[in-house]
């Protein structure tokens, strides 16, 4: 199936994370609930920007096999409170001590490490609750499916699995499976769970399952090359953070295994493999197409 050349993906992304950033507002505690300081350093985090590019997946996702934004949108908002969390002790002085992000200081700069690790808890358990609500305008078999899987992917067997092997890497050689574990792992499993909870829970065919989990995983490794490549590479007043911190830490990542040009290009190949697996999807699946390309070609 062809791309549609109208197709205008600024247009698409602005009006779902229009619609992301008012429900993620809504979804929140307010700063002025007790206990504060903790909802404070909650929306700090979350509401600071960013690409929102997971939750934007879960509703293409949707979208993509006849399903709409409403359908998913409790969801879509807990994919991104889990990414936040993720961020958020990722950030930590114990894991990568980073100061910057988005642009602004890090959860732990701003509010203290007892606060930044309690707002990541709290945000991981809100997710689940959130994700509960589906159940309200969905049948509940295919929400409670949907929590299995976003739960596996936030876990030892997805995200949280690849950041201790990360972790476990730094400093070291590192070969190209245990490269590629970390990717598969650490971010290609929760992009992969967000595109697949969105069709699941708007009723997709298997076949449409297993065509947008393979989607998702190529997109997700090719998004991970390109943070690789942007901590080198990158503008930090594009990025919003600080680059050059993989080589400083020894981290394990594809430019300092494979060299820049020859992770670009796997990148690339990535990303055409995941639009080739779209083959059997209209148009309705345009924006997921166009997502995957802007996966290596953002410059933040």
């Amino acid at each position: 199936m062809k791309s549609s050349l109208s197709f205008d993906l600024n247009q698409y992304l602005s009006e779902r994370v229009r619609l992301i950033d008012d429900a993620l507002e809504h979804f929140l505690p307010g700063e002025d609930v007790r206990p504060q300081n903790l909802h404070r350093a909650m929306r700090y985090s979350t509401l600071s920007g960013g690409k929102r590019l997971r939750p934007v997946l879960v509703i293409a996702g949707a979208e993509a096999v006849g399903g709409d934004a409403q359908m998913v949108l409790p969801t879509a908002c807990a994919i991104e409170l889990i990414h936040t969390f993720s961020l958020i002790h990722d950030d930590l002085p114990a894991i990568d001590n980073d100061t910057l992000r988005r642009g602004r200081p890090t959860c732990h700069v701003q509010f203290g490490e007892a606060t930044a690790i309690l707002a990541g808890d709290a945000l991981f358990a809100s997710a689940f609750e959130l994700i509960t609500r589906n159940a309200s305008i969905v049948p509940a078999e295919r929400v409670v499916h949907v929590v299995a899987l976003i739960a596996e992917a936030s876990g030892t067997g997805g995200m949280v699995g690849g950041q201790m092997v990360d972790i476990e890497s730094e400093g070291k050689e590192t070969d190209a499976e245990t490269l590629e574990y970390i990717h598969r792992h650490k971010t290609a499993a929760l992009i992969r769970a967000a595109v697949v909870s969105g069709a699941i829970l708007a009723g997709a065919e298997q076949w449409q399952v297993e065509t947008l989990s393979r989607y998702g995983e190529l997109t997700g490794l090719a998004f991970q090359i390109a943070d690789d490549l942007l901590n080198v590479t990158g503008d930090p007043r594009k990025t919003g953070k600080a680059v050059g911190t993989d080589t400083a830490r020894g981290k394990a990542t594809y430019p300092a295994l494979f060299g820049i040009e020859a992770s670009r290009q796997r990148a690339y190949q990535l990303v055409q493999q995941a639009v080739e697996a779209l083959y059997s999807f209209g148009d309705s699946a345009e924006p997921l197409r166009a997502i995957a390309h802007l996966m290596v070609e953002r410059e933040g």
